[in-house]
């Protein structure tokens, strides 16, 4: 498939540059397949859901992941800035830096007053390896007490980042550090509409993947079958495995808040759909053609043209009802990206 099979024209104006307030009050563009499209509010939710059913929702917590610094080679400076993308060990993280052409292994940064690291290695993209002179916990703080939140590029070009930002991009859940990007589908919800979908008598199953910095890098290649994704790190416990696969038994639906929560579920699950335990990488690219294993549903923000989220959505529910959906969305006004508005996807 061709690249240019997942573009389309998105106006500036629909990018959100803030969320909506309440979290629960943005619109929820209902999309099933050879049903027409239903404009409704994400507090509508537990009105499409069902007893038996499960919701996945991933509780990754985003830390204050982009740094500026100094790169210092011999009496040369100059100014940098780091996105931590992965971390590697507890003093190791990979990072996408830039500039990235004036950066070479051997070259020490330092962030703020009392952080530093050393380049070890440049990989593709503008990425490097930082060895920092902190680590664990003590490398954690260092990290919050420098770092900003990581506000995805097409938002932190548009504003400065404020107070707000530390809450707004967090989810009401979160409960692991680990993330330099928020699942943005989860930010939609609040305790309020998570016990009015509990007590309808769906089961909400946490999954955890720390979702890296690549979820922001481009397409670059015609042919996406040569694109590769920059793996992440992703837990499913034995509890939640047992809850997936005893609702799935008896006939209940799986619903995935967010794309994070849909591939961590998708690289868990066996060829017969069971979902295992799992705890480790994953860098599974879901394109047009993928067969599903577990989800019926996701909920999931409006995506970027050309992106791999777009793609993803494009298996799910199918490359022209797609199409047509955000054709609609654009239309009437819905807000996109990581603080706009959402949607409810069913399976083709």
């Amino acid at each position: 498939m061709k690249l240019a099979d997942f573009d389309f024209q998105l106006p500036e104006t629909a990018i959100a540059l803030r969320p909506a307030e309440p979290r629960d009050s943005a619109r929820l563009l209902r999309v099933q397949p050879g049903v027409p499209l239903a404009d409704l509010k994400v507090s509508d939710l537990p009105g499409q859901l069902r007893s038996g059913d499960v919701l996945v929702l991933n509780d990754t917590r985003v830390i204050p992941a982009r740094m500026g610094g100094i790169r210092i080679r011999g009496g040369s400076r100059i100014k940098t800035e780091a996105t931590l993308h992965q971390r590697l060990a507890p003093d190791t993280w990979s990072a996408f830096m830039r500039p990235g052409k004036r950066l070479a292994p051997g070259d020490d940064v330092v962030f703020g007053d009392r952080l530093s690291a050393r380049i070890v290695e440049k990989r593709e993209g503008g990425e490097v390896v930082l060895v920092f002179a902190l680590s664990g916990v003590e490398l954690d703080m260092a990290i919050a007490e420098v770092g900003v939140m990581p506000l995805p590029p097409y938002i932190a070009a548009k504003r400065t980042q404020d107070q707000r930002d530390k809450t707004d991009y967090q989810t009401v859940y979160a409960a692991a550090d680990g993330s330099v990007a928020a699942p943005t589908a989860g930010l939609h919800f609040t305790p309020d509409l998570l016990a009015r979908i509990e007590a309808l008598g769906v089961r909400i199953a946490f999954v955890r993947l720390h979702v890296g910095a690549g979820t922001f890098l481009p397409v670059k290649v015609e042919d996406i079958s040569h694109h590769r994704m920059h793996a992440e790190y992703g837990e499913v416990s034995q509890a939640t495995a047992d809850l997936i696969n005893t609702a799935k038994g008896a006939g209940g639906r799986v619903i995935c808040v967010g794309t994070t929560s849909l591939r961590l579920m998708e690289s868990a699950a066996c060829e017969d759909g069971r979902v295992r335990p799992f705890a480790g990488d994953t860098a599974i690219f879901i394109t047009p053609g993928y067969r599903f294993r577990v989800a019926d549903g996701l909920m999931t923000n409006f995506h970027l043209p050309k992106s791999t989220l777009f793609m993803l959505v494009s298996a799910l529910a199918g490359q022209e009802v797609m199409h047509n959906a955000y054709r609609h969305a654009i239309d009437t006004g819905y807000r996109f990206y990581s603080y706009g508005d959402s949607s409810l996807l069913w399976r083709a």
